[in-house]
């Protein structure tokens, strides 16, 4: 006689464990008068920092390209696109135009609580699509955003390998976080929620591969127009698997080596991912930020001609070389992942803002030059946000630089000062300096904001 067969787990089969319905609850019950002011504040700096981001890349070549096919493939007349004077896309085309905008100059804010995410591109580029589709106050839209942010990093946190796979977050994380948010704006139950979660996630795609290509941005687009897909097809009944993000099929699990379903309700209402978001100071890949800092100092410390400098040794935490090591970038786009292209113009230029990860900039001379004192060793001891650049000069003096906390990170932020100093340049690629004083007047009150078709108008 035979043994009895093992019970067969299907792929599909229910785990029972309720995440993404318990993440989705909490979704759809969440107001904007439970939420602490510090996260309130944290949403203004939020939209004022993406806003800004946005209309800095609104000239971009790479625009042109997008909104010239948008004209040629058709797309109705329904939803701006930022500092583009009035022109408008249809519901779903407006967040790929938005979200890639405000990704495109790697300006973007960067959450880094267990994932390295720009959640702010996607998620925003939603969310003022959807405000067009039907009115929205400020303070609706605050709460989606919180709703969205949650998701996203929450997903990601409980897929650790995730980034490992190769997959780009903003595009993977970044649907998750729009589906989310969306759904909130919309005001969906929370079954719906939990479908609009599924759909979103379904569509997540994005691969590390593009860095430095015009595909990169485009990931953060693309997530902003799935995450708006989503949550109106769940508005109308459309639906998703009820454990998109913990099944045995799930997100967490076909999309990263490990799995800790358990850290997506964890703490749910007592710490809000928000507070914990970072702002980038410099226009380039986040791991770069720490060297950066690091070689600033050593610009105005040191003060060694370009010439008369030897060397430079750089000790980085690891992910910044995985992440960023091209050794000869060959366009701006390239160079913000370029860790001696960043160290080189930081230290000739005292910056390492839009103007220095330029074409131009990137096949300079004196860049060129500098980029072969550059020596990267790295460091496991290091934290992330963590560097040291020792400058080794011709006559023998020697100069270091360490960093314990890259600017713009949560152990060293940006003050509200130095985000509206951000902010007001970026904006002045396209807009006036009274114009962008009148945005950032608005949105530092977005709460008070009756209808955010008004707000959005000013940015056009």
């Amino acid at each position: 006689m035979s043994a009895p067969s093992a019970r067969t787990e299907y792929g599909v089969a229910a785990l029972g464990l309720g995440a993404t319905r318990k993440l989705a609850s909490f979704i759809a019950d969440l107001r904007f008068e439970d939420l602490p002011s510090a996260v309130v504040h944290e949403a203004r700096r939020g939209v004022l920092d993406w806003v800004g981001c946005a209309l800095a890349a609104s000239r971009h070549p790479t625009m042109r390209i997008l909104l010239d096919t948008f004209a040629a493939t058709g797309s109705a007349a329904v939803a701006p696109v930022l500092g583009q004077g009035g022109l408008r896309l249809g519901l779903l085309d407006a967040p790929v135009a938005n979200g890639q905008m405000g990704h495109l100059l790697d300006f973007d804010d960067t959450h880094m609580g267990g994932v390295v995410l720009h959640t702010s591109s996607p998620l925003l580029a939603a969310l003022l699509a959807l405000a067009e589709h039907r009115p929205v106050g400020g303070r609706d839209l605050i709460a989606a955003y919180v709703s969205g942010f949650e998701a996203g990093v929450r997903a990601g946190q409980a897929a650790p390998a995730h980034h490992d796979g190769g997959w780009h977050l903003t595009g993977t994380l970044g649907a998750i976080a729009a589906g989310a948010g969306a759904a909130r704006l919309l005001g969906l139950d929370a079954t719906q929620v939990t479908h609009a979660i599924g759909i979103a996630a379904t569509q997540a795609g994005g691969m590390q591969q593009n860095r430095g290509t015009m595909c990169k941005s485009l990931h953060a687009g693309k997530a902003a127009s799935s995450g708006a897909f989503a949550a109106l097809l769940a508005a109308r009944g459309f639906n998703s698997s009820d454990e998109i993000l913990e099944g045995r099929r799930g997100f967490i699990r076909i999309y990263s080596g490990t799995a800790e379903p358990d850290r997506i309700a964890d703490g749910l209402g007592e710490r809000f991912e928000l507070s914990r978001n970072g702002y980038k100071p410099h226009a380039c890949g986040v791991v770069l930020h720490p060297l950066i800092d690091a070689m600033i100092a050593l610009h105005h410390e040191a003060g060694v001609p370009a010439d008369q400098v030897l060397r430079v040794d750089l000790e980085v935490h690891p992910h910044a070389v995985k992440i960023t090591g091209v050794d000869d970038p060959g366009s701006g786009l390239m160079s913000k992942f370029s860790i001696n292209h960043s160290a080189s113009v930081a230290y000739l230029d005292g910056a390492a803002g839009i103007a220095q990860y330029t074409d131009a900039r990137a096949g300079a001379a004196d860049v060129l030059a500098f980029r072969r004192k550059i020596e990267v060793s790295t460091a496991e001891r290091f934290r992330k946000d963590q560097a040291k650049a020792t400058l080794i000069a011709i006559d023998g003096r020697r100069f270091e630089a360490p960093v314990a906390h890259a600017s713009g990170t949560v152990d060293n932020p940006m003050s509200d000062a130095a985000l509206e100093r951000k902010f007001l340049g970026n904006a002045a690629i396209a807009r006036d300096e009274a114009r962008a004083r009148a945005i950032a007047d608005r949105i530092w009150s977005l709460e008070e904001v009756t209808d955010m078709r008004d707000l959005v108008a000013l940015c056009l």
